[in-house]
């Protein structure tokens, strides 16, 4: 019989809300993680719409999705933002636009 392909790929990126983020967060546990993160973009007024953590053993994770429509920081300021948090709890905090995100992984 004939094969039929079926088209996997992800969303295309003008069917993508451009105002969303995908953080991820990476680490050995311990105390103020969560709280270090979401207070950075509490106070650049970014709306966290999901987020997720789980810690096997001693590797804290985490991963947030966030509307930046409202931020008062542009993109690369609150990413240093983020980046600067994370030198200081000792963890990787990265940041890329969902759009982007879902065009590298095909999710």
């Amino acid at each position: 019989g004939r094969r039929r392909r079926i088209n996997q790929k992800g969303p295309t990126m003008a069917q993508t809300d451009s105002h969303r983020i995908v953080i991820t967060v990476l680490g050995k546990n311990r105390p103020g993680i969560v709280a270090g993160v979401t207070c950075v973009l509490s106070e650049a007024s970014v709306d966290i719409r999901d987020i997720t953590q789980s810690i096997i053993e001693d590797i804290f994770t985490m991963t947030l999705i966030a509307d930046v429509s409202a931020s008062t920081l542009g993109f690369s300021e609150l990413q240093e933002a983020l980046s600067a948090k994370g030198d200081v709890l000792g963890v990787t905090v990265e940041m890329q636009r969902e759009d982007v995100f879902q065009f590298m992984y095909r999710l």
